[in-house]
């Protein structure tokens, strides 16, 4: 499979989680609330790929910005895991 069927698959996917994720009537400590940050989550890793697999050398500013959304995302799932000072340690680096 080629990288232009990746990206192509990618934004169909991409497409249907966002949709999913805006339609999802979940709200911040609401019931459903977990599940709705797993659509967001997943919603993220799609723009990674796309970044990674983008014609040209990688764009860092906007892989930043993947890796900080999917730290952040992350950071409740693995409490123990301390993600949320990674993604600080990732925008800070970046300034």
């Amino acid at each position: 499979m080629s990288k232009e069927a990746v990206l192509a698959l990618s934004r169909q996917a991409h497409d249907l989680t966002e949709a999913a994720y805006h339609g999802h009537p979940a709200v911040r400590g609401g019931a459903g609330w977990s599940e709705k940050q797993r659509l967001l989550l997943a919603d993220m890793a799609l723009h990674l790929v796309q970044t990674a697999l983008r014609d040209g050398e990688v764009d860092t500013a906007k892989l930043q910005n993947n890796l900080y959304s999917i730290l952040t995302i992350s950071a409740p799932f693995l409490p123990e895991k301390a993600l949320a000072d990674y993604a600080d340690a990732i925008i800070a680096s970046g300034k």
